[in-house]
């Protein structure tokens, strides 16, 4: 008898727990059915609701259990112990709740600004933007809910009360020791609000040529172009120069150099480009330019400038419209590939190609 009396004040306290987290269940569910609906013509809002549905199904249950623990009478056996686990579980889903939300506006954001458009400039600097904001938000909320939760030991609350008596060693070791990640995060807000960098930037850094695949807090990485990834500092972008070729758009110039001989005639070189540009999908219709930029005791050298919508579009470009005019000089002149001419004593010098020309003797 004794012992069913000893056990009634918990028996009831269940009871009421159990009830408050079915309440809660169900509130979540109607509660989550209306804010989809209402949410219909509002795609970045509904973006954030979908983000936090799933998390407001465990904080839910957990906030109705800590009213429950609250009421409870104090002298039940370990009821501080389950109020102050419960009151940390809380935080942690109150600060997972605001992460879930920043994500989720992100995404919405970024979901309404498609980047799969052949002019992705603004699509890719709201992508970076979000991204870099969100994640800077996110590390905030993480740092606070920390903070939040250390202060609920007592101990804690102690050790702060000393630290703070020595706050100028402290902060001093402190800053020393968070500065680069404190750097970083600095960086990171500069760059998401001055943009040198965006997603899918196309970057030469450390003459690697790559495209930024993601940008993180700390870090930038870049998708080199044969599958390999270049890690470098927020940092660095910073502090270094570096060359971005879709700063304000991804139309890019490429450049083609041959070289030949004298005698070879260039308006019959100028056609054969034409027609190559003509019949080839990468160039944009924009520059065309065949030009004979330097001359040498031997060889003339020509450039040929030609435009299309993006780096990757140009190399393939260059490479075609390079193989094509090799080819037709192959082809229609021969003889006006690049050749040395040696003089004869007593007789007209021949000429001979670069593939005749004798050895030299040691």
């Amino acid at each position: 008898m004794l012992e069913s009396l000893q056990l009634s004040p918990w028996l009831a306290t269940a009871v009421a727990a159990l009830f408050a987290t079915t309440l809660a269940a169900i509130a979540h569910r109607i509660v989550a059915i209306v804010l989809r609906r209402a949410t219909t013509p509002l795609p970045v809002v509904q973006t954030v609701v979908l983000a936090c549905i799933p998390v407001m199904r465990i904080l839910l249950p957990l906030i109705a259990l800590q009213l429950v623990w609250q009421a409870a009478s104090d002298d039940l056996p370990y009821i501080g112990g389950i109020r102050h686990l419960n009151g940390l579980a809380v935080i942690g889903g109150a600060c997972w709740l605001l992460i879930a939300a920043i994500g989720g506006l992100a995404n919405g954001v970024i979901a309404q600004h498609p980047a799969d458009v052949e002019d992705n400039l603004t699509a890719r600097r709201i992508a970076t933007q979000a991204r870099v904001l969100s994640r800077t938000a996110m590390t905030g909320v993480v740092m606070a809910g920390l903070a939040l939760m250390l202060m609920t030991f007592p101990g804690a609350r102690q050790v702060g009360a000393s630290l703070l008596a020595s706050a100028g060693v402290v902060g001093i070791v402190a800053g020393i020791a968070a500065r680069p990640v404190f750097s970083n995060m600095i960086a990171g807000l500069q760059i998401a609000l001055a943009q040198p960098i965006r997603i899918d930037d196309v970057l030469i850094v450390e003459g690697e040529w790559g495209r930024v695949e993601e940008i993180t807090s700390t870090y930038v990485v870049l998708r080199i172009w044969d599958e390999r990834r270049l890690i470098i500092p927020l940092q660095w972008f910073i502090e270094n120069p570096f060359q971005n070729w879709t700063r304000t758009s991804s139309e890019i110039l490429g450049t083609v150099f041959l070289f030949a001989d004298y005698r070879l005639p260039l308006d019959p070189l100028r056609a054969e480009l034409q027609r190559v540009l003509e019949t080839a999908p990468e160039w944009d219709r924009r520059v065309n330019v065949l030009q004979l930029t330097d001359v040498t005791e031997r060889t003339i050298q020509i450039r040929v400038l030609v435009s299309a919508r993006s780096s990757g579009l140009a190399f393939d470009l260059r490479c075609r419209v390079r193989e094509a005019l090799v080819t037709f000089i192959q082809r229609e002149y021969p003889d006006c590939l690049p050749q040395v001419r040696v003089p004869a004593q007593g007789a007209e010098a021949p000429t001979r190609t670069l593939a005749q020309e004798p050895p030299l003797k040691a």
